[in-house]
């Protein structure tokens, strides 16, 4: 094994003494999936994060699993009329200071190391959220490494999530995910049955966010569906996203997805938790019916 792999593998071992983050027991049970709140971590100095070391991670990734795209874009914007810098994905986290870009690399936990690291964040995070919503599952992770000035375009996702900054400074804009004019039910629905994650707002709704300043050790939970987009400061910034889903969201998913299905048919659906029977009805319904399409193409292809 060579020095600088032994090097690497010691500061990997050193950094796992301790805990990677910091909560505030009561901010999490008040806010935890209701509204964003801020925690501390130490992973800025991570090796794992090291710009050369996130090029190896990008050559073992699925090219399908990085996204990447022009950073001076507005903070709502078409997904079909995103640019594109006509970098390689190499190029550009070599460049990232100067080509003016955006970049993600998704689902990260494929590579071990990665996978690790984020096992070891997730449990911690567990030891508060599991009293509050039981049942982790499908951990993933996320790398965005963005220029100076690039800008994340407003946009929702399906898991519970955890920013946490290792370079540079951010501002995330997040949005109380219950405030229905900002994000309406019809907006959700479209969403959680397969939509575009980027959103539409107006100046109005825009100036109803919660501005969160992020420097190396900050971070910041955005609950499920939380509406958000994201600007970078003046320096590189590389931001580590650790999410996760439960049963009680995946149960969401699917009634929304259920409930998009009946106001195509002209039916005006009740929304997720006004009615714990008319939810259960929906879920076990998409259930059966997963089941038994599943059943059937098995049956077929025999």
């Amino acid at each position: 094994m060579s020095s600088a792999l032994m090097t690497e593998k010691q500061e990997i071992e050193t950094a796992r003494t301790s805990k990677r983050i910091e909560f505030e027991a009561d901010a999490f049970r008040r806010n935890f999936n209701r509204m964003p709140f801020r925690v501390r971590h130490r992973l800025s100095d991570h090796p794992l994060f090291e710009l050369p070391r996130l090029i190896e991670l990008a050559r073992r990734l699925p090219e399908e699993n990085i996204e990447y795209n022009a950073g001076n874009i507005p903070i709502i914007q078409d997904p079909t009329l995103t640019p594109r810098t006509g970098l390689s994905i190499e190029e550009t986290i070599r460049r990232i200071e100067e080509c003016n870009s955006w970049m993600v690399m998704k689902y990260v936990e494929d590579d071990p190391d990665y996978a690790e690291l984020l096992n070891e964040c997730l449990s911690e995070v567990g030891e508060f959220s599991e009293p509050l919503d039981p049942g982790m599952c499908r951990f993933e992770g996320f790398v965005f490494i963005s220029s100076p000035d690039a800008v994340t375009p407003c946009h929702i996702d399906p898991e519970h999530n955890f920013l946490l900054q290792i370079r540079g400074r951010k501002f995330a804009t997040i949005f109380d995910p219950s405030d229905r004019q900002v994000l309406s039910e019809e907006m959700l629905e479209r969403y959680l049955s397969g939509s575009h994650r980027n959103l539409t707002l107006d100046p109005e709704q825009i100036s109803r966010g919660i501005r969160f300043e992020l420097t190396p050790g900050d971070g910041v939970h955005i609950p499920v569906t939380a509406p958000h987009y994201v600007k970078v400061g003046d320096n590189v910034s590389i931001s580590f996203s650790i999410t996760f889903r439960t049963p009680r969201s995946d149960r969401r998913t699917i009634v929304y997805t259920v409930n998009s299905y009946l106001r195509k048919r002209g039916l005006s659906p009740a929304p997720y938790g006004r009615s714990p029977v008319r939810d259960s009805i929906k879920h076990n319904s998409y259930r059966a019916l997963r089941r038994a399409r599943f059943l059937a193409s098995r049956l077929m292809g025999r």
